[in-house]
């Protein structure tokens, strides 16, 4: 029988951002309108990436109320906070979930698979999904490869300094597309694309991500393009070989990774599913008004706009656009209430 309280859920500090060392290719979405009245950055700090909820050690999410890194409140009572998946993932958190807005394409990747022999003990594989909450006309992203195109093809092209988006399928998007991206799969977003990327990663292990090609790119010191500059690392060797070869090509492929949303609630607060893989699961809701939602497992939720209310028998959270917050499994049912709200919640799931 427990005897201790159960957490509440948990507003995190919505300064968890990426300097343009990491991500040159960020836009001003982050700063001028997703966080603008949270004091993240001026209007024209460029940023790539918002870590909401995260227990990386390299970007961690903390309490807004305390300043305590999230992982170290998950680790002091795990049951509570991920229920039976606490077993089964180290007492620690398998998701990771950030906000990208992209001005530029970012490079050409792939991410190994969670049981890759070539990983270190410290590194993890991951699968990732990509909710598109925004898109620049013509904006897209590039996945998977063309039909007919085969290895000799990509490592002929890279040899030769060839334009490597050319053998990539390039997908128009907007507002609403979900796209799931398996471990062993090339891809890149696109200028002019702003996602909530949920991403499963090893809990205690840092994602890794081998980069294929650049576009020919250079940047001085500050993440500034700079033609005089210094091109990025490229991991071509591993990238190549963490590839699944295997997968189809084309616009087979393309469909095979596309999500498909359903509605779960329609009136009042709307509920759409949005994302249902073994390895996590996301809703967006959106309007207003009230809903009771049953939590299971850890939940993530992501402000996008408007206002949010998580209530539960421990506690009560309101988040605002560029807010995140952390509910924990032992919550059970939650009643959430919206004022022209659009959030994304996630939930871990399964290893990969």
């Amino acid at each position: 029988m427990r005897t201790r309280p159960l957490p509440p859920p948990e507003r995190l500090r919505p300064d968890n951002v990426t300097p343009p060392t990491r991500t040159p290719w960020g836009g001003r979405w982050i700063a001028r309108c997703f966080k603008a009245r949270l004091g993240v950055g001026d209007a024209a700090a460029v940023i790539g990436e918002a870590w909401e909820i995260s227990v990386e050690p390299s970007f961690p999410s903390r309490l807004a109320r305390t300043g305590e890194a999230l992982a170290d409140v998950i680790a002091r009572d795990p049951e509570a906070w991920l229920g039976p998946a606490a077993v089964r993932d180290g007492g620690q958190l398998p998701l990771l979930v950030k906000v990208l807005d992209a001005a530029e394409n970012l490079s050409v990747q792939v991410h190994p698979a969670a049981d890759d022999p070539a990983l270190a003990a410290h590194e993890s594989g991951k699968p990732e999904a990509w909710i598109v909450v925004a898109a620049a006309p013509g904006a897209g992203i590039y996945l998977g490869f063309r039909d007919g195109v085969g290895r000799a093809d990509v490592a002929a092209c890279l040899r030769g300094g060839g334009a490597l988006d050319g053998l990539l399928n390039f997908v128009p998007v907007a507002c609403g597309d979900v796209f799931v991206v398996d471990a062993g799969t090339v891809h890149a977003i696109g200028a002019g694309v702003t996602l909530v990327e949920p991403q499963r990663v090893t809990p205690g292990k840092q994602a890794v991500t081998y980069r294929l090609w650049d576009w020919d790119r250079r940047y001085d010191p500050a993440g500034r393009p700079d033609p005089r500059g210094a091109p990025r690392p490229l991991h071509v060797a591993r990238a190549l070989a963490a590839i699944d070869w295997g997968a189809p090509r084309g616009a087979a492929f393309v469909a095979a990774c596309r999500s498909r949303p359903t509605v779960v609630d329609a009136d009042g607060l709307r509920r759409v599913s949005v994302l249902a893989t073994p390895w996590c699961t996301a809703e967006r809701w959106s309007g207003d008004g009230a809903r009771t939602v049953d939590v299971a497992s850890f939940l993530g939720v992501v402000c996008l706009g408007g206002q949010l209310t998580i209530e539960t028998t421990s506690g009560a959270v309101t988040l605002a656009c560029g807010e995140s917050a952390a509910v924990p499994a032992a919550a059970g049912r939650v009643r959430v209430l919206g004022s022209g709200v659009d959030a994304v919640a996630c939930t871990p799931g399964a290893p990969e």
